[in-house]
């Protein structure tokens, strides 16, 4: 199949220790449904001492422990909010950033040229990003990582990826290739992944494959396109 190979989700992630912050975007098999999922990992305290919460249809990292909180800078966002008929799922704080571009007029591209990768040196960790535009029943999405041009983090390249929504198929984007030290920033295109019409398959699927002493929390939506009703699965480590 060659560069047109869809992966099991679980087949990326088994024995890879970090692959760090991952979204996944798709179609179903069924064609009947959108699918967006989020997941973070981490591996100091700082990192770990999060959960995500659901307040009015979007999505939170938040503290476990607040009394433990050493930098909230980089940890503690929205990282899933809607404006109209899109739907905003990012790493970071960005997803603020594509909200109000959005009703500035700007498109999720220009919105991003106003942000670069994390400033953690000597990881750059990518800011990733995915939207998810619905029509006429149906959807399109686009993908951007925006990562560090070399190890002095001298400047930002940046990604964009833009997909028609195809039954059965999404793309996986995450942070990192694998652990490291430092750790070694994702490469190339979007992973090509098969996604289910089973929320709870797909959810299972994620997290039971994901490291175990790493993992924090997954959040994952299917969006009916006929009717607009959302099914949601929101898993914590820490609860």
């Amino acid at each position: 199949m060659g560069i047109y190979q869809i992966h099991g989700i679980s087949d990326l992630l088994k024995g890879n220790r970090y692959p760090g912050r991952g979204i996944v975007i798709g179609k179903s098999d069924d064609g009947k449904k959108a699918v967006a999922a989020y997941f973070i990992m981490g591996r100091s305290a700082n990192s770990r001492n999060r959960i995500f919460t659901k307040k009015n249809g979007e999505v939170f990292t938040e503290p476990f422990d607040a009394s433990k909180v050493e930098d909230p800078s980089l940890i503690i966002y929205a990282a899933v909010r809607s404006y109209e008929n899109h739907l905003i799922v990012t790493n970071g704080n960005q997803t603020d950033t594509i909200y109000d571009g959005l009703k500035a007029g700007l498109s999720f591209n220009k919105a991003l040229e106003s942000r670069e990768f994390e400033p953690d040196s000597p990881n750059f960790t990518p800011r990733i990003s995915g939207m998810l535009t619905f029509d006429h029943g149906d959807f399109t999405y686009q993908m951007s990582i925006l990562k560090s041009i070399d190890e002095e983090g001298s400047a930002c390249a940046r990604y964009g990826f833009s997909y028609p929504a195809k039954a059965g198929l999404g793309h996986f984007l995450h942070t990192y290739v694998q652990d490291g030290d430092p750790i070694p920033t994702f490469q190339g295109e979007p992973e090509r992944v098969a996604i289910g019409s089973d929320i709870d398959q797909v959810t299972a699927d994620i997290w039971n494959a994901l490291d175990a002493d790493n993992k924090i929390s997954l959040y994952v939506r299917m969006i009916d396109l006929e009717t607009g009703k959302e099914e949601n699965r929101l898993v914590n480590k820490n609860q």
